[in-house]
């Protein structure tokens, strides 16, 4: 391989994604047409993929994700893009059966490049149980890289992202920081301890805890990524229920503090308190666990809400199965301020 490398984008991983804020307004108007009874999960949602239900026992998950590099290894990049698409079907409670490749790739950079990404991407379709079947790709001015992924589920155990019922209990299964460990990283700041912990985390799939999460009452779940852990956990509790959440349960990653005290933020943290401005009260919280809620992560955990008397035995099995998992919050009914962090 050539002595060139991927340069980090500005806005590399999930970062990139547009912000919650512009992404509704462009959505609410788009022309909704006829409902399809079948469509049992739609954009409209604001959910993490698409269900469709073909029969009374079957049910088809569709997704898609892709975004720029935001490590200089290509191979570990396509490991990264490859994990982060394919978790929206561990998030619905669904398995992955085949995926599509999508690249966006210069044509006067080293092609040995876009192999490694790809031979990354492909071999976490494997670890995932799934078949790479194709994929498209077109000349750009920089690299992109993701999948297309459809998986399966049973239309009556899939997990939706707003069901969640007062009295649950929250359960994050990865470590928050991914973003600001990264960005560090780019401007040379970054142990290598910090972002070899982010590296494991983003490569890690989260079919494992999906499939724990099987034998659970799992009533709404969904997986962090760019719009933050308070940005997501905004959207499943869908402006008809509140929670508490446990800010010294939150599990960090090592260093993720401290970077966020020396400002190594990004832009797309800030659109995330941009848009839950009004939604989400801190009774004492620092500044650097603020911005460790609102960083965008890249390939996170999963955030499931559990029937209370089940959380513990859950926790457990996910810490036994080797996952940093806590317990970050609890569900009430719908109150004044519907985020509360204490």
């Amino acid at each position: 391989m050539k002595e060139e490398k991927i340069q980090f984008c500005r806005g590399g991983g999930c970062t990139a994604k547009l912000g919650a804020g512009v992404l509704s307004r462009i959505l609410d108007r788009l022309p909704k047409g006829q409902r399809d009874a079948a469509l049992l999960i739609g954009y409209d949602s604001k959910d993490d993929a698409a269900v469709y239900q073909v029969t009374d026992d079957l049910a088809i998950v569709q997704t898609l994700d892709f975004f720029p590099p935001m490590v200089e290894d290509p191979y570990l990049f396509g490991q990264i893009a490859a994990a982060n698409a394919l978790s929206d079907i561990y998030a619905m409670g669904g398995e992955v059966k085949t995926a599509l490749n999508i690249v966006c790739f210069p044509e006067d950079m080293d092609l040995n490049i876009l192999g490694e990404i790809m031979r990354g991407g492909y071999e976490k379709v494997i670890e995932a149980g799934g078949t790479l079947a194709g994929g498209h790709s077109i000349a750009d001015d920089s690299v992109k890289y993701g999948l297309s992924v459809m998986g399966t589920v049973h239309p009556k155990r899939m997990y939706a992202n707003n069901q969640g019922q007062p009295g649950d209990r929250l359960i994050l299964t990865k470590k928050l920081g991914v973003g600001i460990i990264c960005t560090a990283n780019r401007i040379q700041e970054a142990s290598a301890d910090a972002m070899e912990q982010a590296v494991r985390s983003m490569t890690t799939l989260n079919r494992q805890a999906s499939e724990i999460f099987r034998g659970y009452d799992i009533h709404a779940c969904t997986d962090v990524t760019g719009f933050s852990f308070l940005g997501h956990l905004h959207e499943m509790m869908d402006h008809r229920l509140s929670c508490r959440v446990y800010e010294d349960q939150i599990p960090v990653m090592e260093h993720a503090l401290e970077y966020a005290d020396e400002f190594y933020l990004t832009a797309a943290a800030q659109k995330n308190r941009n848009h839950l401005e009004g939604y989400v009260h801190f009774a004492h919280t620092p500044f650097a666990m603020q911005e460790v809620l609102y960083d965008p992560q890249t390939s996170g955990g999963l955030l499931a809400s559990v029937a209370k008397e089940q959380a513990d035995a859950l926790l457990s099995q996910l810490i036994q199965a080797g996952h940093p998992a806590k317990i970050v919050g609890e569900v009430t009914a719908k109150e004044d301020i519907e985020i509360y962090v204490s």
